[in-house]
């Protein structure tokens, strides 16, 4: 219990500090308490998965460990030829691997509906979900739908990928959906008045955290419609993490931390974990490092029910989903 405890109290103190928590170091540090909860060697086998954005970075490595344990693994890419280097080197790094390939630029309605079909025409099931594609654009932009591009993609998106494949979620009977946020959105309110960031100057980093805000914001009320078809929805953020994406949206911070960024595969344990662990996790909560995190940590961010409702509401109907009720009525 003792040490119980002193862990706890240091496992804090590094989320408090952010620097420490949010670096390898903190990784490190609270990894050699994991060991005993690893999921299981073959602990995937019999399971499909699927990760979009799995060409590079962090969705590469939640790929290639989802396949380690196991799983069939649908790596969801924009570029196909990129998809294909990918598919080749997790093949590589797993002997014998199950991986297959579907475009999926998530940003589009088209695409989406696409990628969904085929996967409904070829899949049984659908056991985990990763929503990891991601972009920070450096002037805002719109998907051919009119919608800004960080919200299309790391909202509107996901909500439609969803929709379209309940079916297989739901025939998997305990399907596990996880979205990559970012411990970014801490410094971000919820966009409520203003979701397609119409006013004001336009900056990529604050348009990528509003709408990882809005990811964790809107994970417990995707929970709570996705309980009935037998399907769990978390998300977590990796930390800081040494990526293709840093080096080019944000090369200052990159430079400037890339002494103590995580590794890609450090920055996926978590991601794994959820999706992977025999033990359900709590659904509908942010997770960090294996423990559910505070999602609020100074006044500002907080926000009442009725304007995340509104926001959820406004989201949904630009996806393309229509649902049969409402969180608000259970």
């Amino acid at each position: 219990m003792r040490d119980d405890t002193v862990i706890h109290a240091l496992d804090t103190l590094l989320d408090r500090t952010v620097v420490p928590g949010y670096s390898r170091i903190g990784f490190q540090l609270r990894a050699r308490s994991w060991r005993r909860n690893d999921p299981p060697a073959d602990g995937l086998l019999g399971r499909t998965a699927m990760v979009t954005g799995a060409n590079s970075g962090i969705g590469k490595a939640v790929a290639t460990r989802l396949a380690a344990l196991g799983a069939s693994t649908v790596l969801a890419v924009r570029d196909l030829d990129r998809g294909e280097r990918a598919r080749r080197e997790i093949r590589a790094a797993v002997t014998a691997a199950d991986i297959r390939l579907v475009h999926c630029d998530v940003a589009e309605p088209d695409s989406i509906d696409a990628c969904a079909q085929t996967l409904r025409d070829e899949l049984p099931t659908l056991d985990i979900l990763v929503h990891n594609a991601g972009v920070l654009p450096a002037e805002r932009t719109e998907n051919s739908a009119g919608h800004e591009l960080t919200l299309a993609t790391h909202i509107l998106g996901p909500l439609r990928l969803i929709d379209r494949l309940t079916p297989l979620l739901t025939a998997a009977g305990d399907a596990r959906t996880v979205f990559v946020a970012s411990g970014g959105m801490y410094t971000q309110p919820l966009p409520a008045d203003d979701p397609e960031y119409q006013e004001g100057p336009y900056r990529g980093a604050t348009a990528y955290a509003r709408t990882k805000r809005m990811q964790v914001a809107f994970t417990p009320l995707l929970d709570q419609l996705l309980a009935d078809h037998g399907a769990s929805v978390h998300s977590m953020h990796p930390g800081w993490v040494d990526t293709p994406g840093i080096a080019t949206a944000l090369p200052r911070f990159g430079s400037a931390l890339r002494p103590v960024l995580r590794t890609p595969d450090q920055g996926a344990d978590t991601a794994v974990w959820l999706a992977a662990t025999r033990q359900l996790p709590m659904a509908g909560h942010f997770w960090h490092d294996r423990q559910i995190r505070d999602e609020h940590y100074v006044r500002y961010t907080r926000y009442p029910e009725e304007q995340l409702l509104a926001l959820w509401d406004y989201c949904l109907t630009a996806a393309g989903v229509t649902v049969a009720h409402s969180p608000r009525e259970n």
